[in-house]
Protein backbone atom coordinates (compact mmCIF):
# COMPACT_ATOMS: atom_id res chain seq x y z
CA UNK A 1 0.00 0.00 0.00
CA UNK A 2 1.21 3.61 -1.05
CA UNK A 3 1.62 5.97 1.41
CA UNK A 4 -0.86 8.80 0.63
CA UNK A 5 0.74 12.44 0.98
CA UNK A 6 -0.69 15.36 0.42
CA UNK A 7 0.04 18.03 -2.93
CA UNK A 8 2.95 19.84 -0.54
CA UNK A 9 4.39 16.72 0.60
CA UNK A 10 4.30 15.00 -2.96
CA UNK A 11 6.38 18.84 -4.32
CA UNK A 12 8.49 18.69 -1.44
CA UNK A 13 9.72 15.22 -2.76
CA UNK A 14 10.23 16.08 -6.33
CA UNK A 15 12.16 19.33 -4.83
CA UNK A 16 14.59 16.87 -3.13
CA UNK A 17 14.64 14.24 -6.10
CA UNK A 18 17.23 14.44 -9.12
CA UNK A 19 17.54 12.46 -12.41
CA UNK A 20 13.82 11.90 -12.37
CA UNK A 21 11.93 9.67 -14.35
CA UNK A 22 8.25 10.20 -15.52
CA UNK A 23 6.24 7.44 -16.76
CA UNK A 24 3.21 7.82 -18.67
CA UNK A 25 0.36 5.12 -19.29
CA UNK A 26 0.39 3.44 -22.44
CA UNK A 27 -1.70 4.27 -25.15
CA UNK A 28 -0.56 7.92 -24.01
CA UNK A 29 -3.72 10.86 -24.31
CA UNK A 30 -3.76 14.16 -23.48
CA UNK A 31 -3.83 13.75 -20.08
CA UNK A 32 -0.76 11.63 -19.09
CA UNK A 33 1.01 12.96 -21.94
CA UNK A 34 -0.12 17.33 -20.83
CA UNK A 35 0.28 16.20 -17.18
CA UNK A 36 3.69 14.64 -17.60
CA UNK A 37 5.16 17.18 -20.05
CA UNK A 38 4.18 20.09 -17.96
CA UNK A 39 5.79 18.70 -15.07
CA UNK A 40 8.31 17.65 -16.46
CA UNK A 41 9.35 21.59 -18.16
CA UNK A 42 8.50 22.75 -14.14
CA UNK A 43 11.29 20.55 -12.59
CA UNK A 44 13.77 21.43 -15.37
CA UNK A 45 12.94 25.23 -14.61
CA UNK A 46 14.14 24.05 -11.17
CA UNK A 47 17.59 23.20 -12.24
CA UNK A 48 16.52 18.83 -12.15
CA UNK A 49 17.64 16.31 -14.62
CA UNK A 50 14.45 14.70 -15.64
CA UNK A 51 13.06 12.29 -18.56
CA UNK A 52 9.46 11.58 -19.84
CA UNK A 53 8.80 8.09 -20.65
CA UNK A 54 6.10 5.80 -22.69
CA UNK A 55 5.64 2.66 -24.02
CA UNK A 56 4.24 3.67 -26.86
CA UNK A 57 4.83 6.62 -29.42
CA UNK A 58 3.33 9.77 -28.32
CA UNK A 59 0.69 10.41 -31.04
CA UNK A 60 1.88 13.15 -33.59
CA UNK A 61 -1.77 15.16 -32.90
CA UNK A 62 0.84 16.48 -29.93
CA UNK A 63 3.93 17.52 -31.59
CA UNK A 64 3.05 21.26 -30.60
CA UNK A 65 3.80 19.98 -26.95
CA UNK A 66 6.43 18.40 -27.06
CA UNK A 67 8.37 19.43 -30.60
CA UNK A 68 12.14 21.31 -29.51
CA UNK A 69 12.40 19.20 -26.19
CA UNK A 70 15.52 17.19 -25.31
CA UNK A 71 16.09 15.36 -22.08
CA UNK A 72 19.01 13.82 -20.74
CA UNK A 73 20.02 10.27 -20.74
CA UNK A 74 20.46 8.98 -17.36
CA UNK A 75 20.36 6.53 -14.56
CA UNK A 76 16.72 7.22 -12.79
CA UNK A 77 17.41 8.15 -8.98
CA UNK A 78 13.39 8.91 -8.51
CA UNK A 79 10.63 7.51 -10.75
CA UNK A 80 7.35 9.39 -10.87
CA UNK A 81 3.88 7.78 -12.69
CA UNK A 82 1.80 10.60 -13.81
CA UNK A 83 -2.19 9.42 -14.53
CA UNK A 84 -1.57 5.83 -13.88
CA UNK A 85 -3.80 4.12 -11.70
CA UNK A 86 -2.14 0.38 -11.96
CA UNK A 87 1.19 -0.95 -13.39
CA UNK A 88 -0.69 -2.58 -15.73
CA UNK A 89 -1.42 0.51 -17.84
CA UNK A 90 2.65 1.16 -18.69
CA UNK A 91 3.06 -1.53 -20.86
CA UNK A 92 6.60 -2.97 -21.59
CA UNK A 93 7.76 -0.31 -18.91
CA UNK A 94 5.47 -1.78 -16.18
CA UNK A 95 8.11 -3.15 -14.25
CA UNK A 96 9.99 0.01 -13.92
CA UNK A 97 6.54 1.39 -12.29
CA UNK A 98 6.39 -1.23 -9.75
CA UNK A 99 9.74 1.20 -8.55
CA UNK A 100 7.70 4.03 -8.49
CA UNK A 101 8.86 6.32 -6.12
CA UNK A 102 5.40 9.03 -6.37
CA UNK A 103 2.43 8.37 -8.28
CA UNK A 104 0.09 11.18 -9.56
CA UNK A 105 -3.36 10.65 -10.00
CA UNK A 106 -7.06 11.06 -10.26
CA UNK A 107 -8.54 7.75 -10.24
CA UNK A 108 -10.32 6.64 -7.99
CA UNK A 109 -9.24 3.14 -8.80
CA UNK A 110 -5.13 3.80 -8.24
CA UNK A 111 -4.27 0.18 -6.80
CA UNK A 112 -1.33 2.12 -4.55
CA UNK A 113 1.76 0.38 -6.23
CA UNK A 114 4.13 3.63 -5.76
CA UNK A 115 6.05 4.23 -2.37
CA UNK A 116 4.14 7.28 -2.56
CA UNK A 117 0.57 7.94 -3.76
CA UNK A 118 -1.16 12.11 -4.25
CA UNK A 119 -4.52 10.80 -5.39
CA UNK A 120 -7.45 13.29 -5.71
CA UNK A 121 -10.38 11.90 -7.57
CA UNK A 122 -12.49 14.77 -7.56
CA UNK A 123 -10.43 15.90 -10.34
CA UNK A 124 -11.34 15.92 -13.91
CA UNK A 125 -8.14 15.35 -14.60
CA UNK A 126 -4.53 14.37 -13.85
CA UNK A 127 -3.52 18.05 -15.14
CA UNK A 128 -5.77 19.51 -12.23
CA UNK A 129 -3.31 17.60 -9.65
CA UNK A 130 -0.37 18.17 -11.72
CA UNK A 131 -1.06 21.96 -11.78
CA UNK A 132 -1.50 22.00 -7.77
CA UNK A 133 1.96 20.73 -7.60
CA UNK A 134 3.84 23.02 -9.63
CA UNK A 135 1.95 26.05 -7.56
CA UNK A 136 3.31 24.04 -5.02
CA UNK A 137 6.69 24.02 -6.30
CA UNK A 138 6.29 27.43 -7.11
CA UNK A 139 7.31 27.63 -10.60
CA UNK A 140 5.35 30.31 -12.41
CA UNK A 141 3.12 29.01 -15.12
CA UNK A 142 4.86 29.63 -18.76
CA UNK A 143 2.81 29.15 -21.66
CA UNK A 144 4.62 26.05 -23.10
CA UNK A 145 3.63 24.35 -19.48
CA UNK A 146 0.32 26.19 -19.51
CA UNK A 147 -0.56 24.47 -22.88
CA UNK A 148 0.37 20.90 -21.48
CA UNK A 149 -2.08 21.56 -18.55
CA UNK A 150 -4.93 22.75 -20.66
CA UNK A 151 -4.31 19.81 -23.34
CA UNK A 152 -4.79 17.40 -20.09
CA UNK A 153 -7.60 19.17 -18.72
CA UNK A 154 -9.78 19.81 -22.06
CA UNK A 155 -9.16 16.17 -23.08
CA UNK A 156 -9.80 14.44 -19.82
CA UNK A 157 -13.00 16.56 -19.45
CA UNK A 158 -14.33 16.21 -23.14
CA UNK A 159 -13.64 19.95 -23.78
CA UNK A 160 -15.84 20.70 -20.68
CA UNK A 161 -18.43 18.60 -21.38
CA UNK A 162 -18.51 15.73 -19.02
CA UNK A 163 -20.04 15.72 -15.50
CA UNK A 164 -16.78 15.36 -14.43
CA UNK A 165 -16.19 18.81 -14.78
CA UNK A 166 -16.30 20.98 -12.13
CA UNK A 167 -15.97 24.67 -10.72
CA UNK A 168 -12.25 24.02 -9.97
CA UNK A 169 -11.98 23.08 -14.04
CA UNK A 170 -13.37 26.32 -15.18
CA UNK A 171 -11.15 28.60 -12.73
CA UNK A 172 -7.84 26.58 -13.70
CA UNK A 173 -8.84 26.43 -17.44
CA UNK A 174 -9.06 30.42 -16.83
CA UNK A 175 -5.58 30.54 -15.06
CA UNK A 176 -4.13 28.28 -17.82
CA UNK A 177 -5.59 30.78 -20.47
CA UNK A 178 -4.55 33.79 -18.75
CA UNK A 179 -0.79 32.59 -18.58
CA UNK A 180 -1.02 31.88 -22.64
CA UNK A 181 -2.71 28.96 -23.46
CA UNK A 182 -3.84 28.98 -26.71
CA UNK A 183 -7.34 27.52 -26.24
CA UNK A 184 -8.98 27.75 -29.57
CA UNK A 185 -6.20 26.05 -31.52
CA UNK A 186 -5.95 22.96 -29.01
CA UNK A 187 -9.36 22.81 -29.22
CA UNK A 188 -9.60 22.91 -33.11
CA UNK A 189 -6.86 19.84 -32.82
CA UNK A 190 -8.56 17.83 -30.23
CA UNK A 191 -12.00 18.22 -30.85
CA UNK A 192 -12.92 19.20 -34.34
CA UNK A 193 -10.22 18.42 -36.96
CA UNK A 194 -9.36 14.88 -38.29
CA UNK A 195 -8.22 12.79 -40.96
CA UNK A 196 -9.92 11.22 -43.85
CA UNK A 197 -8.32 7.88 -42.78
CA UNK A 198 -10.41 8.69 -39.74
CA UNK A 199 -13.39 9.38 -41.15
CA UNK A 200 -13.43 6.00 -42.74
CA UNK A 201 -11.95 4.16 -40.42
CA UNK A 202 -15.61 6.15 -38.27
CA UNK A 203 -17.61 4.96 -41.32
CA UNK A 204 -16.35 1.24 -41.35
CA UNK A 205 -16.83 0.98 -37.46
CA UNK A 206 -20.24 2.56 -37.31
CA UNK A 207 -21.51 0.76 -39.89
CA UNK A 208 -21.15 -2.75 -37.64
CA UNK A 209 -22.30 -1.00 -34.24
CA UNK A 210 -24.66 -3.39 -32.56
CA UNK A 211 -27.20 -2.97 -29.87
CA UNK A 212 -27.98 -4.88 -26.58
CA UNK A 213 -30.68 -4.66 -23.79
CA UNK A 214 -33.03 -2.66 -26.28
CA UNK A 215 -30.48 -0.10 -27.04
CA UNK A 216 -29.42 0.80 -23.80
CA UNK A 217 -26.19 -0.86 -24.64
CA UNK A 218 -24.14 -0.06 -27.94
CA UNK A 219 -20.99 -1.93 -28.72
CA UNK A 220 -18.83 -0.94 -31.43
CA UNK A 221 -15.73 -3.42 -32.80
CA UNK A 222 -12.70 -1.58 -34.24
CA UNK A 223 -10.05 -4.61 -35.26
CA UNK A 224 -6.94 -4.61 -36.94
CA UNK A 225 -8.55 -5.32 -40.71
CA UNK A 226 -10.47 -1.99 -40.17
CA UNK A 227 -7.43 -0.02 -39.65
CA UNK A 228 -5.50 -1.29 -42.36
CA UNK A 229 -8.64 -0.61 -44.79
CA UNK A 230 -8.73 2.81 -43.34
CA UNK A 231 -5.16 3.73 -43.83
CA UNK A 232 -5.52 4.68 -40.36
CA UNK A 233 -2.60 5.31 -38.43
CA UNK A 234 -2.26 5.83 -34.38
CA UNK A 235 -2.87 9.35 -34.54
CA UNK A 236 -6.41 8.38 -35.86
CA UNK A 237 -7.45 6.38 -33.08
CA UNK A 238 -7.94 8.81 -29.50
CA UNK A 239 -11.34 10.22 -30.02
CA UNK A 240 -13.34 7.18 -30.70
CA UNK A 241 -14.71 5.59 -27.73
CA UNK A 242 -17.01 8.23 -26.87
CA UNK A 243 -19.00 7.60 -29.68
CA UNK A 244 -21.37 4.56 -28.86
CA UNK A 245 -22.56 6.39 -25.96
CA UNK A 246 -23.42 9.84 -27.79
CA UNK A 247 -26.81 7.53 -29.43
CA UNK A 248 -29.69 8.79 -28.17
CA UNK A 249 -31.22 6.37 -25.33
CA UNK A 250 -27.76 4.39 -25.07
CA UNK A 251 -26.59 4.01 -20.88
CA UNK A 252 -23.52 1.92 -21.73
CA UNK A 253 -21.33 2.81 -25.09
CA UNK A 254 -18.59 0.15 -25.28
CA UNK A 255 -15.87 0.39 -27.55
CA UNK A 256 -13.39 -3.00 -28.70
CA UNK A 257 -10.09 -1.93 -29.65
CA UNK A 258 -8.35 -5.02 -31.23
CA UNK A 259 -4.78 -5.24 -30.65
CA UNK A 260 -1.86 -6.84 -32.25
CA UNK A 261 -2.10 -9.34 -30.18
CA UNK A 262 -5.95 -10.01 -31.44
CA UNK A 263 -6.95 -9.23 -27.69
CA UNK A 264 -9.23 -6.56 -27.41
CA UNK A 265 -8.80 -2.83 -24.93
CA UNK A 266 -12.64 -1.74 -23.77
CA UNK A 267 -13.44 1.49 -23.32
CA UNK A 268 -16.36 1.88 -21.53
CA UNK A 269 -18.51 5.01 -21.50
CA UNK A 270 -21.48 5.94 -19.45
CA UNK A 271 -24.21 8.57 -18.24
CA UNK A 272 -25.71 8.83 -15.06
CA UNK A 273 -27.91 5.63 -15.34
CA UNK A 274 -24.36 3.29 -14.80
CA UNK A 275 -20.80 3.56 -13.71
CA UNK A 276 -18.48 2.66 -16.20
CA UNK A 277 -15.76 2.45 -13.39
CA UNK A 278 -17.69 -0.28 -12.03
CA UNK A 279 -18.25 -2.96 -15.04
CA UNK A 280 -15.03 -2.42 -15.86
CA UNK A 281 -13.60 -3.30 -12.41
CA UNK A 282 -15.95 -6.66 -13.33
CA UNK A 283 -13.32 -7.43 -16.59
CA UNK A 284 -10.23 -6.57 -13.96
CA UNK A 285 -10.26 -2.78 -15.07
CA UNK A 286 -10.82 0.59 -13.91
CA UNK A 287 -11.28 4.10 -14.45
CA UNK A 288 -14.02 6.76 -13.77
CA UNK A 289 -17.62 6.34 -13.24
CA UNK A 290 -18.14 7.84 -16.62
CA UNK A 291 -15.43 6.51 -18.59
CA UNK A 292 -12.93 3.39 -17.68
CA UNK A 293 -11.23 0.67 -19.60
CA UNK A 294 -10.04 -3.02 -19.29
CA UNK A 295 -8.26 -5.76 -21.07
CA UNK A 296 -10.53 -8.43 -23.07
CA UNK A 297 -8.10 -11.27 -24.54
CA UNK A 298 -10.37 -13.44 -26.03
CA UNK A 299 -11.60 -13.78 -29.44
CA UNK A 300 -14.20 -11.26 -30.79
CA UNK A 301 -17.49 -13.26 -30.17
CA UNK A 302 -16.02 -14.22 -26.75
CA UNK A 303 -14.93 -10.55 -25.86
CA UNK A 304 -18.56 -9.50 -26.43
CA UNK A 305 -20.25 -11.52 -24.15
CA UNK A 306 -17.52 -10.59 -21.40
CA UNK A 307 -18.40 -7.30 -21.83
CA UNK A 308 -22.40 -7.86 -21.79
CA UNK A 309 -22.02 -10.38 -19.08
CA UNK A 310 -20.42 -7.26 -16.64
CA UNK A 311 -23.32 -4.92 -17.88
CA UNK A 312 -25.73 -7.23 -16.97
CA UNK A 313 -23.83 -7.99 -13.74
CA UNK A 314 -23.22 -4.42 -12.67
CA UNK A 315 -25.72 -2.19 -14.07
CA UNK A 316 -29.47 -2.23 -12.49
CA UNK A 317 -32.52 -1.83 -14.55
CA UNK A 318 -30.67 -2.42 -18.23
CA UNK A 319 -32.18 -5.66 -18.79
CA UNK A 320 -35.82 -4.48 -18.10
Amino acid sequence: MSRRVSVEEAAALLRGADDILLLLHQYPDGDTIGSAYALALALTALGKRVRPACSDPIPRKYDYLTEGLTFASFTPQFICAVDVADTKLLGSLAETGKQADLCIDHHGTNVEYAANLLLDDSCGAAAMVVYAVIRALGVPLDRRMAECLYTGLATDTGCFKYPNTTPAAHRIAAELIEAGARYATINESMFDRKSRARMDLERLALAGMQYHFGGRCAVMVITNRMVEEAGASEDDMEGLAPLPRQIEGVWVGVTLRQKADGGFKASIRTGDKANAADIAAYLGGGGHRGAAGCAVNRPLSEAIDCVLEAVANRVDGITE
